[in-house]
């Protein structure tokens, strides 16, 4: 898991609108799931979720066809966080997960390449995924 956490914000700030996750990804897996939650942590620690996606990386040309990964190669993912209104009051700070799984809020991925839902045995992988240059966007 990749947790990016700002500093305290001195002035309070509204995020509202639709929002994207870009990131550049690996894996010697055929296929694996990247998942993205945006945080709002209070000045006391608690941590809530603001928002929170997956993308099933066979599915990142569309959801219509399925186009495994290769290992080796790089891949860009564009993971629609879909829209949000919240308002990060001061003091507060803005985390953003991304990792592998969030099982069992999303189903699990076996990284086979196969249907999962019949599947019982695990695939081996190793996953990058890389910090630059990925972003985080407001639409």
């Amino acid at each position: 898991m990749l947790v990016y956490t700002s500093d305290a914000l001195e002035e309070g700030i509204e995020v509202t609108g639709s929002m994207e996750a870009v990131l550049y990804v690996s894996s010697s897996a055929k296929d694996t799931d990247f998942t993205v939650k945006l945080i709002d942590v209070y000045p006391d620690g608690r941590a809530f979720n603001v928002q929170e996606t997956i993308l099933r990386a066979r599915y990142r040309e569309g959801f219509d066809r399925q186009v495994f990964m290769e290992p080796g190669e790089v891949y860009q993912l564009r993971i629609d966080l879909h829209a949000t209104a919240n308002y990060f009051g001061p003091g507060h700070r803005v985390r953003i997960e991304v990792s592998s799984s969030n099982f069992p809020r999303f189903d699990r991925n076996l990284n086979t390449g196969g249907n999962n839902y019949d599947e019982s045995s695990w695939g081996s992988w190793r996953r990058t995924r890389s910090t630059t240059p990925g972003t985080i966007r407001r639409g």
